[in-house]
C-alpha cells in the first residue's frame, strides 16, 4: 500500500470518526445544559443573595437582535425578582452612545454595572473608568481586565463545534465562503480562529477570497444581497458552504440560497436566532446546523453572581460558561424546549 492510499483511507476513518464523535457528543453537551439549567431554577431560591436596596446598572450595545434581546430582559427581570432596581441602558447599536451611556455610570455610581457586548478597543478604556470608580463591573461576552467576571458562551468550543460539524459535513472537502466583519468583537475572532484552526488538518477545504464583511445593521438584508450577487459567480460544484460567526449573516445567506434554488450550498453560524432554527426544522433546508446560546440564562446568571458578590463573596472566577448547543435538524425541538423558546 502507498503512503497515498494509506492517507486517503486515514482521512476517510477520521472522516467518519469524526461525524460519530458529533453525534455521539452531542447529547453530552445537551445533557449539560439541562442540568445548568435545572441548577439556575434552584438558585432562584434560597441560594442566591437578594439585592434589595441596590441599584444594578444593565449596559448594553443593543437590544434588536435575537440574544441581546433575551440576555438584556432576562437581566431585568432577575434584579426585580431579588429585590433589586435595574438602571436599564440601551445605546441601539450606536458605539458613540455608548460609550456616553457607560461614562455616565462613573457620575451615577450604580451598586453594580453588567455589560453586554462591544468591541473591546472602544469600551475598555470606560470600563477602565468605572472600575477605578469603585463601581463593581461584570461584563456579558466581554473579557475584559477590568471585570470582576465575564459571562459568556465557551466560544473555544462553539467554535469547534461549529467546524467540526462543517468539515464532518463536508467530508473534508469543498469550497467555502466565510463572512468576517467584526473579528474584533472577542467571540466572533474566537470562533474565526477556531474554524481555521481545524481548517489546517484539512488541505481540500478551500476558504473562497475575499471575505465577506457582515454590517450592523440590516444585516440580513446586507447578506442575502452579498450572497445573492455572488451566486452567478459561483455556480452549482463550485461552491459548497458559508460560514458565519453569528446567525443573521447566515439567516441572510440562506435566505439568497432558497431564492436561487441553491439548497445544496450549507450554512453555519451562531446563536440560535428563532428565525433560523425555524428555517432548519423545514426539509431541504440549506442551513445545516447553528450552534444555539442560552441568552436568557446567560442573562440570570450574571445577575446572580452580581448578588453573590455584592453579598461578599469575593471569590467569584473570572470567568463564567454557559453550555452552547449545537443543533441540526435531528435535535432543533429539544433545543427549543431546553432554552424555553415559545
Amino acid at each position: 500500500m502507498s503512503d497515498n492510499e494509506f492517507s486517503g483511507i486515514s482521512r476517510r476513518h477520521l472522516l467518519g470518526a469524526s461525524s460519530a464523535m458529533l453525534a455521539l457528543g452531542l447529547a453530552a453537551p445537551l445533557s449539560r445544559a439541562v442540568a445548568s439549567e435545572a441548577a439556575s431554577g434552584a438558585e432562584q431560591g434560597a441560594q442566591v443573595p437578594s439585592l434589595k436596596g441596590k441599584r444594578i446598572a444593565i449596559s448594553t450595545v443593543g437590544t434588536s437582535i435575537y440574544f441581546d434581546s433575551r440576555a438584556f430582559k432576562a437581566q431585568v427581570e432577575e434584579v426585580q425578582r431579588l429585590g433589586g432596581t435595574p438602571i436599564t441602558l440601551d445605546a441601539g447599536r450606536n458605539d458613540k452612545a455608548m460609550v456616553t451611556q457607560l461614562q455616565n455610570l462613573v457620575t451615577q455610581k450604580p451598586d453594580a454595572v453588567i455589560h453586554t457586548l462591544g468591541t473591546l478597543s472602544i469600551i475598555d478604556p470606560w470600563f477602565k473608568r468605572i472600575s477605578a470608580a469603585g463601581i463593581p463591573l461584570f461584563t456579558i461576552e466581554v473579557p475584559s481586565q477590568y471585570a470582576i467576571n465575564t459571562i459568556s458562551a465557551d466560544n473555544w468550543s462553539t467554535g469547534l463545534l461549529l467546524a467540526k460539524q462543517l468539515v464532518a459535513d463536508l467530508r473534508g472537502k469543498g469550497r467555502v465562503l466565510l463572512f468576517n466583519g467584526f473579528y474584533g468583537v472577542p467571540s466572533c475572532g474566537i470562533r474565526y480562529d477556531q474554524l481555521k484552526l481545524v481548517s489546517k488538518f484539512y488541505p481540500q477545504i478551500e476558504f473562497i477570497q475575499p471575505e465577506l464583511r457582515d454590517v450592523i445593521p440590516n444585516t440580513v438584508q446586507d447578506a442575502r444581497s452579498q450572497v445573492a450577487a455572488l451566486l452567478n459567480k459561483y455556480p452549482k460544484g463550485q461552491l459548497d458552504a458559508i460560514w458565519a460567526a453569528w446567525d443573521l449573516p447566515q439567516l441572510g445567506a440562506s435566505q439568497a440560497l432558497i431564492e436561487a434554488g441553491r439548497n445544496e450550498v450549507r450554512t453555519y453560524g451562531v446563536d440560535g436566532t428563532p428565525e433560523v432554527l425555524e428555517l432548519l426544522r423545514q426539509p431541504g433546508s440549506p442551513v445545516a446546523a447553528v450552534v444555539a446560546q442560552q441568552p436568557a440564562l446567560i442573562g440570570r446568571t450574571a445577575v446572580h453572581n452580581v448578588a453573590r458578590y455584592l453579598a461578599g463573596e469575593h471569590d467569584l472566577p473570572r470567568e463564567t460558561f454557559v453550555e452552547t448547543l449545537l443543533t441540526t435538524a435531528g435535535n432543533v425541538d429539544e433545543v427549543k424546549r431546553i432554552r424555553g423558546d415559545a
